[in-house]
């Protein structure tokens, strides 16, 4: 057989985890990482590890994917992001179905009346504006989530919540994955009452892992964890508006947890890499990042809070792109050396640009 006639050879498998931030309806941009990743046959995830609407994200992946294999987790991530534009409220308590007349950033606090919801829900606690209880996401995540899938699935997931009474992370896997622990790791304090399991109350993971990494070190065999990051991490200018200032303290704050151990990984990388800790107890990890500030920084923390489906179709297209970019430019990486330099992307950002 001529050269130019034989087969090409069959790409390896290449076996990855999952990072998933959360970032409310911001995480449609990571439904459309996922979605271009599920094309792609060659790349398994082993474990996925989510935080608030990335553990959304990874609870209905794992139960498409559980039912469907990937097309079934790609049109089930699909069906669930239509469902959440449906309902609205989902991530705010106030509709924002006539945004883009108001406003082609899709930013909630170009609404007439976002100043006056922010004031009245810092002024009132959820125990008092909704004595009730009332979740529209519960309802949400009963359509889509299967309680028996997410337990069972071959993919390994870890859903992050914060503990109100100790302030540590609690990280769900295995036989106590449920409703409750997604509606955990995604309740906002100052929206939605504490979610109590067993004696606990908890908050939105968030505030001490976004995603958790340590799951992923620790339980499974993989060295290679992708983080599909949805917060910015520089936002350039100082924010001067009240509600501005509580949006990039809310974005720090969110993403504390993920520098630390990003510094420790790096940290442990480097000790093995020189000799000094055993590479059989200690992982010397690849890792990759899928990301595009440019195009998240635009929409400000606000438009975190918009479900409208015309700007869930934008953060979907954003994703895919970025995912396509990546594995065009990495896909080989995969395995064989990472493609993040920690240092450069989190060690570091805290320098000022030069003028």
């Amino acid at each position: 057989m001529a050269a130019a006639e034989r087969p090409a050879p069959t790409p390896p498998n290449r076996q990855i985890d999952l990072a998933l931030q959360g970032g409310g309806s911001h995480g449609a941009f990571t439904w459309g990482v996922l979605d271009r990743l599920l094309e792609d046959e060659h790349i398994h995830f082993q474990g996925v590890s989510g935080t608030s609407a990335g553990a959304l994200n990874a609870a209905v992946l794992a139960t498409g994917y559980q039912q469907g294999g990937r097309e079934g987790a790609r049109q089930a991530l699909k069906a669930f992001w239509q469902d959440v534009s449906r309902s609205g409220s989902v991530f705010a308590p106030f509709s924002a179905s006539k945004v883009n007349t108001i406003t082609d950033s899709f930013s909630l606090d170009m609404l007439p009346g976002y100043k006056w919801a922010n004031s009245f829900f810092r002024s009132f606690s959820p125990y008092e504006f909704n004595p009730l209880n009332l979740n529209p996401l519960r309802d949400v995540l009963r359509r889509h989530i299967d309680e028996g899938a997410i337990r069972d699935c071959a993919l390994h997931l870890f859903i992050t919540a914060t503990s109100v009474r100790t302030g540590q992370p609690r990280v769900f896997t295995g036989k106590d994955l449920s409703l409750d622990a997604l509606l955990a790791s995604a309740c906002l304090p100052l929206l939605f009452q504490a979610v109590q399991i067993g004696d606990d109350a908890y908050w939105d993971g968030g505030y001490t892992g976004n995603p958790a990494l340590y799951p992923l070190i620790y339980e499974t065999e993989s060295l290679d964890i992708l983080l599909v990051r949805i917060n910015p991490l520089v936002r350039e200018g100082i924010p001067r508006r009240s509600e501005d200032i509580m949006d990039r303290i809310n974005e720090i704050t969110f993403n504390a947890s993920l520098m630390s151990e990003m510094r420790a990984i790096a940290f442990v990388s480097r000790l093995v890499r020189e000799g000094h800790l055993d590479p059989g107890r200690y992982k010397d990890l690849r890792l990759h990042m899928v990301a595009d500030d440019k195009g998240l920084v635009a929409f400000g923390s606000a438009s975190k809070l918009n479900t409208e489906w015309s700007f869930l179709e934008q953060l979907f297209d954003l994703g895919r792109a970025s995912a396509h970019q990546w594995l065009k430019k990495h896909r080989d990486d995969i395995g064989v050396r990472a493609s993040l330099d920690i240092d450069k992307e989190f060690l570091k950002a805290s320098k000022a640009p030069k003028r």
